[in-house]
């Protein structure tokens, strides 16, 4: 997500009601708060993303703020709890570059608001490799991935194919973030949008994530020793997203960042074939 810096300072704004609002609700120990209060700024997202005119005179800053936050509460008053719309009541009060940056501000308000619910079960974790694994499933099945991309097919039909994949196997917290993907990509991609979840929830842990291809299915200890390794080098915690792929032959390929690491033996062919032609 780019946001320019008039939306840079409003999503920091609004952050800063939702972190208020989130350790209010720690206080009473209910997580459940969280999960509705996500669920339903997918719905606001869901719901702006298909009305331009609304979106439009709720990010327009030559109204007067209170204008613009009567117009929100006069639609969402009743129909969301009170957390929802002390959140959307900060979004609008505050000034944003343009009505889509507006939407990915919302967007990424209940992105956050389902990893901390996630963080505080203590689920974190299963969460980014959930939504890694799934991102790596659906990547290698090609009538899969057109399935759920295809812009003409019914949102509901996708969603109803993903939970048919996930559903009962996953937390909820990775089944709400999939459905809200699916459903409503806004010109993401399932696969590129499941990669940046899993990246959201691993900068939620404070660590940055290494993509691994292995020709080998790597067991745990192996994982364990290449973990410690990488944060040993990178000087900072580093998560690790593994796949298999046996056309490397052999040895590794991390990816971190835009850092390549290849240790392949298709990687060690290919210099010597560069070398070699140069």
């Amino acid at each position: 997500m780019t946001l320019h810096a008039a939306s840079r300072d409003a999503l920091a704004a609004a952050e800063l009601r939702l972190l208020e609002i989130l350790d209010s609700a720690a206080g009473t120990g209910d997580n459940a708060v969280l999960g509705k209060l996500g669920e339903e700024l997918f719905a606001v997202v869901g719901l702006l993303s298909g009305q331009p005119s609304l979106r439009r005179a709720l990010a327009d800053a030559s109204t007067e703020p209170a204008a613009r936050e009567q117009l929100l509460r006069g639609l969402l008053d009743g129909k969301v709890s009170g957390e929802t719309l002390q959140v959307m009541a900060t979004v609008v009060t505050v000034r944003w570059s343009s009505p889509r940056e507006l939407v990915d501000g919302v967007e990424s308000l209940a992105r956050t608001t389902l990893l901390v619910r996630a963080e505080r079960d203590g689920r974190l974790d299963t969460v980014e490799d959930e939504l890694f694994r799934l991102g790596r499933i659906i990547a290698g099945n090609y009538r899969l991935e057109l399935a759920l991309t295809d812009p003409t097919a019914d949102a509901g039909g996708k969603v109803s194919l993903v939970d048919s994949l996930v559903a009962g196997k996953v937390d909820d917290t990775t089944k709400v973030l999939v459905d809200q993907l699916v459903r409503n990509p806004r010109g993401q991609g399932v696969v590129g949008g499941l990669a940046d979840l899993a990246a959201l929830a691993a900068k939620r842990r404070e660590r940055s994530v290494a993509h691994v291809r292995s020709a080998v299915e790597l067991d745990a200890a192996q994982q364990d020793r290449l973990e410690a390794t990488l944060t040993r080098i990178y000087s900072r915690p580093i998560a690790l997203h593994v796949e298999v792929d046996p056309t490397l032959r052999g040895g590794l390929l991390i990816k971190i960042g835009d850092e390549v690491i290849d240790g392949s033996v298709a990687g060690r062919l290919a210099a010597l074939r560069r070398d070699l032609a140069g």
